[in-house]
């Protein structure tokens, strides 16, 4: 008796701190998932839920899309580039910033800045040291890269991106290589000291090795950042110039919204969704294949 009064007493406290937040996921992410797969096979208008059905036509639709396709390419380009560069940076910083020397936790609290910074704001930021400052600096010192605005090349316009991207995300995976290499015991690496091991050789023979599940978790947040970036595409770019830069994610509001396709623009969204899934989880299978081996 007193167990059953027990176990029931918990479920309802389970019940109260659980009850607001399962409501806001079925609210946000659920509803508003089916009610899109729903929209994809309807002929929607956006402003009503149509019983029209189409079957695949919008896919259909979709698939012959030629700009979609462009800037699938397009992103997966963008996001190709950010993750290596990005955890490559985030690396290296995290290295430096664990290596002992003094002050390296306001090196840390500064690296990671960028990061709090709204995507949207960053855009604006960045847009004026593109356009501005560096055009400024190329013009008085003479160096022909930065004599032009970046955002008004098409060919450069997307490694503005990137640089901004990496400039924002690496502070954060920077975080998740500290706690990696934090994690290591220090006993190995003294072990590997006494044993006449060098820097190079602790590093590939023991720190990287051991950092797998960091890395797993870092390159899957920035495959996912890279595909689903839009606030600093929105700002930053506009998508242009001539639809250069415009992503997939902004890509498939501008079909729905700016254009009203609605039907097509939600099965684009439904195609990107599989399309990033299959390559997150893959992704993930494989690391967690190497954490098991190393």
């Amino acid at each position: 008796m007193y167990t059953q009064k027990k176990m029931s007493e918990k479920l309802r406290i389970f019940g109260i701190f659980a009850a607001v937040p399962v409501f806001v996921f079925l609210s946000v992410v659920i509803i508003p998932f089916l009610l899109g797969l729903y929209m994809t096979v309807t002929e929607s208008t956006g402003t009503n839920i149509s019983t029209e059905f189409v079957g695949l036509k919008n896919y259909v639709d979709a698939f012959k899309d030629s700009g979609f396709w462009d800037s699938i390419i397009l992103t997966f380009k963008y996001t190709f580039w950010s993750l290596i560069l990005t955890n490559l940076i985030a690396f290296i910083l995290a290295l430096m910033v664990t290596s002992g020397f003094k002050g390296q936790n306001f090196f840390r609290m500064g690296f990671f800045t960028p990061n709090l910074i709204g995507g949207v704001i960053l855009g604006f930021i960045w847009q004026f040291i593109f356009s501005r400052i560096l055009v400024f600096a190329g013009e008085s010192f003479g160096i022909p890269i930065f004599e032009g605005s970046w955002l008004s090349d098409p060919k450069m316009a997307l490694w503005a991106l990137v640089i901004v991207g990496v400039w924002q995300n690496s502070g954060y995976m920077m975080l998740l290589y500290i706690a990696g290499l934090t994690g290591i015991p220090k006993s190995l690496i003294e072990a590997a000291s006494l044993d006449g091991a060098n820097n190079w050789q602790i590093l590939s023979k023991i720190k990287l090795p051991m950092m797998v599940p960091s890395f797993t978790i870092s390159i899957f947040l920035t495959l996912q950042r890279g595909f689903m970036v839009y606030d600093t595409n929105l700002s930053l770019t506009k998508g242009g110039p001539y639809r250069s830069t415009e992503l997939i994610s902004m890509h498939v509001y501008n079909d729905a919204f700016l254009y009203q396709n609605y039907g097509t623009g939600q099965a684009k969204a439904i195609i990107l969704f599989v399309i990033v899934a299959t390559i997150a989880l893959t992704q993930v299978a494989i690391m967690k294949r190497k954490e098991v081996e190393a």
